[in-house]
């Protein structure tokens, strides 16, 4: 899902008084697992033609978790591309995957930044498990038909 022209900015802070760089922190809503917001703070360039690839994510248990919305998510081990966000117009990208780990009954989101053609690649780890959550019974079931 590309969210372009959405401002989800929930804080900014800038890096000095003598750059254009300001750490910028979005809060992104789960488009399927809806009570899942993750925060993605990451380094905004005004002036350059590239945006720095560092960045931090947290995300956590903001609202249910329900069963109904996991049974639709992509449960392979690449799982699937929740945010997408350009970071230059030369291709690099910020990406946030959602992984379901069975085993531990956790939702693990993934950011990375890529750059299509070759450039380093950055990540970063945040996880929400279900326990507690109406989903819980739903993870523990799909456990007993494996």
């Amino acid at each position: 899902m590309v969210l372009v022209g959405c401002s989800d900015d929930v804080g900014k802070v800038s890096l000095g008084l003598f750059t254009t760089k300001d750490v910028v922190i979005n809060a992104k809503q789960d488009p399927i697992v809806t009570g899942v917001t993750c925060h993605i703070s990451h380094v905004e360039a005004d002036l350059d033609f590239s945006d720095p690839s560092d960045m931090s994510i947290a995300c956590r248990q903001t609202g249910e978790i329900s069963a109904q919305a996991l049974a639709k998510i992509d449960r392979s081990k690449n799982g699937e591309v929740v945010f997408k966000e350009s970071k230059s117009i030369l291709f690099k990208s910020l990406k946030v995957r959602r992984i379901y780990d069975a085993e531990n009954k956790t939702l693990i989101y993934l950011s990375y930044s890529t750059k299509e053609s070759s450039g380093s690649h950055h990540h970063s780890l945040s996880t929400v498990p279900l326990y507690n959550t109406k989903a819980w019974q739903w993870a523990l079931a799909q456990e007993v038909k494996n």
